[in-house]
């Protein structure tokens, strides 16, 4: 018995210090879990966001992901040469984007005249902007059934406050947009934007404006 009392007070001695590293061992899982979720998050949605796109297409009418979503699928950003795509949503929400790019309210539909610009996370959807270089092609697919192609013209640097961009700029031209620097982990004011233009002879979508 002594022995058992020996070892159950030496127990006690020790659980103050135990509780302080165990709460750390616990906040740190819970960081790495929540680092782990929002880009798991991003893909699971876009699994949704896709069969919501499709059904978009196909009736005609925007079609939510999910029955409480507060926005839906707008259009499929296409990227060839990279071999990969993304549903965009509508609005450039927070809540939007955790699920995927937005097309940015106020900014015309992809082709139709103007500069439409699409937003996205640069460690999720837009991680990619990175890889992108002058001549590659962006295709955008709409709801609508249209389609416009683009070539990268270039990207830049800016502010989010003096990034240039005029939605109501005469042509068609394309936009994307997401923070800077691409591989930082805070916020900050700096914006990366690759810039498009209509591929000749294809973005001829709104003969009616």
């Amino acid at each position: 018995m002594s022995r058992i009392a020996a070892l159950l007070g030496a127990a006690r001695r020790r659980l103050p210090f135990l509780a302080p590293a165990a709460l750390v061992m616990a906040v740190g899982l819970a960081l790495c879990g929540q680092g782990l979720w929002i880009p798991a998050k991003a893909v699971l949605a876009q699994v949704l966001l896709e069969r919501a796109f499709a059904r978009s297409v196909a009736t005609g009418q925007p079609v939510k992901p999910w029955p409480w979503a507060d926005t839906w699928p707008v259009a499929r950003i296409t990227f060839p040469r990279l071999h990969r795509s993304v549903i965009v949503l509508d609005g450039a929400s927070g809540q939007a984007l955790a699920f995927g790019p937005g097309h940015v309210a106020g900014t015309p539909d992809a082709g139709d005249r103007g500069v439409a610009v699409y937003a996205a996370h640069r460690d999720t959807h837009f991680a990619l902007l990175g890889q992108l270089g002058p001549g590659d092609e962006i295709a955008v697919q709409r709801i609508d059934g249209r389609q416009a192609r683009f070539s990268v013209a270039g990207a830049q640097v800016v502010r989010w406050d003096a990034s240039g961009l005029d939605p109501h700029a005469p042509g068609r031209a394309l936009a994307l947009a997401t923070c800077w620097p691409l591989d930082a982990k805070v916020h900050g004011p700096l914006r990366y934007l690759v810039w498009a233009r209509p591929m000749e002879g294809v973005s001829k979508l709104d003969s009616q404006s």
